[in-house]
């Protein structure tokens, strides 16, 4: 036999009730839950009573308050006129992508956590956002040459003109020119830099990076003919922790003082700077 919308029960519901004897208060317990007054229909010594004279409360409105105070011969019989359902939860695996509605599942729904889907970071919370920029970044450069440097020493570079500093990490205080990781941007980090010396009568010239106050990198330029003004880059990859701190430092042995370039224009990194970002991993 065919039918429309939900197919009926091929099965019998017997009613549920509950019967209370010998008793002497004025509530009962009532065994299932039930979401109001109506839900039951109470019989007191075999007069129906109206649903004005009792009420439910408690965990589950479970909790039937009588109008009068019952004597151990009474006998009260409460139906239940609506059947208490239970929630059933799905087998595991039983859900798929489409049992669930397109666009069902809201940021509000989410986690507010970090994890990663195919490789790159994805922010979920408030505002879900995937990727996202690698900060913080620095780039940095001399807004003008330093002089004086000192042959067989490792000087600081005194990299004082901000290009780019998106957490405001970096210090370009005289003695100081250093980047420092921020709260919460911990991580690895790419390091870089590049120097040109004003010279052309060293045979050696180096740049280095430093953290915390000792190198962990170097890069030599080795010119033997002394005909050229050398430069030196270098990239790294360094893992940092809050409150580590980057600078950059030069190095010769010309046995003299010479001078590195500074910045030949503000719209451009130029011959000399200094700079870095967090990777998203």
């Amino acid at each position: 036999m065919t039918y429309i919308g939900q197919q009926p029960s091929t099965t019998f519901d017997s009613g549920i009730q509950d019967r209370f004897t010998g008793l002497t208060t004025n509530t009962v317990t009532l065994t299932h839950d039930i979401s109001a007054e109506t839900d039951i229909l109470v019989v007191w010594n075999n007069i129906v009573q109206d649903s004005g004279t009792y009420s439910v409360g408690g965990t589950g409105n479970k909790t039937l308050t009588l109008g009068g105070t019952l004597v151990s011969a009474d006998v009260v019989t409460v139906y239940y006129t609506n059947k208490v359902m239970q929630s059933v939860n799905p087998t595991a695996g039983s859900v798929t992508t489409t049992t669930i509605n397109d666009g069902a599942v809201t940021n509000a729904k989410l986690a507010n956590s970090s994890i990663t889907l195919n490789g790159s970071a994805v922010s979920l919370g408030g505002s879900a956002t995937v990727g996202g920029a690698n900060t913080p970044a620095w780039l940095v450069t001399m807004n003008a040459n330093q002089t004086g440097i000192s042959s067989n020493a490792h000087t600081l570079v005194e990299m004082d003109t901000e290009l780019l500093d998106t957490d405001n990490a970096y210090t370009n205080t005289s003695g100081n020119y250093k980047f420092t990781v921020p709260s919460d941007k911990a991580g690895t980090y790419v390091i870089g830099a590049l120097l040109y010396a004003n010279t052309s009568s060293v045979a050696q010239f180096r740049v280095e990076i430093y953290k915390n106050g000792s190198r962990i990198a170097r890069w030599n330029v080795n010119d033997g003919s002394n005909a050229v003004y050398p430069s030196a880059i270098i990239n790294i990859l360094d893992v940092a922790s809050v409150g580590d701190y980057y600078q950059c430092y030069a190095y010769h042995n010309s046995g003299g003082n010479i001078d590195l370039y500074g910045n030949e224009g503000t719209s451009s990194i130029g011959p000399h700077g200094f700079f870095g970002y967090r990777l998203i991993s």
